[in-house]
């Protein structure tokens, strides 16, 4: 369960066109960035436990937001529900490549996980896909009825798929949208679907040899892994 993610602005307005945006500074060295967060984070982990103990994450969202903009302002961050521990904090530049060097002196400089609290430099995939059921608006969409087709490149190792949902007729085109690719980011997490696909389409109708999001993912990770001979549809 995502709690709150950093905003690029202090106010959900709109900004004045004619006003210059505020230049935001860079720091020059990362490592020495990433110290500096973790100084900071641990004087605010007291705060941060406190809100999240009560409900109340916005509580902490204004000082975390000033801390991860002081490590890079392009990054973003979340506060979710973790796999192992209790709860996740998330720092992820969203695959850019200019941000990675951040998000790598961030991740090396992090503590150990432990029973409370484990970190990721980009959002991991959600551990049973099949078991989240989106709302948009009046709409429940239950990712347990994606089906997904893949065609697959073993050379480049890459693969390109149609995302179908019984419900997508019942949406307008930006849910659609958002629709076709928030299922392989559950199922894959960032990183991995930033790296493996390639096209992304959506299926009006159920293309015949669809897969589940696990198969998917399976056959993914498969491919990832190197593993080309297990790679493809299942039987």
């Amino acid at each position: 369960m995502r709690l709150f993610r950093r905003k690029n602005a202090a106010s959900d307005d709109p900004p004045d066109p004619r006003t210059a945006w505020p230049e935001q500074h860079v720091p020059d060295d990362p490592a020495a960035a990433a110290e500096t967060f973790w100084q900071g984070w641990y004087d605010l982990l007291p705060m941060v436990s406190a809100a999240l103990g009560e409900g109340e994450p916005h509580r902490v969202e204004h000082e975390l937001c000033q801390l991860v903009e002081a490590l890079h302002p392009r990054l973003h961050f979340s506060l979710e529900r973790g796999r192992r521990s209790i709860y996740a904090l998330v720092v992820t530049g969203q695959e850019d490549p200019e941000l990675r060097p951040f998000t790598d002196a961030w991740r090396a400089a992090a503590p150990p996980d432990d029973a409370i609290w484990e970190y990721h430099d980009s959002v991991p995939p959600v551990p049973d896909p099949t078991e989240v059921t989106v709302n948009l608006g009046e709409h429940r969409i239950a990712l347990a009825d994606v089906r997904v087709v893949v065609q697959v490149d073993e050379d480049e190792r890459v693969v390109d798929v149609a995302v179908f949902h019984p419900g997508f007729g019942d949406l307008d085109e930006a849910a659609r949208r958002t629709m076709t690719f928030l299922p392989l980011d559950a199922a894959l997490g960032e990183r991995l679907a930033a790296e493996r696909l390639r096209r992304v389409e959506t299926a009006a109708t159920e293309p015949e040899g669809a897969i589940t999001l696990l198969e998917f993912r399976e056959l993914v990770r498969a491919l990832d892994a190197g593993e080309h001979e297990n790679v493809g549809p299942p039987d």
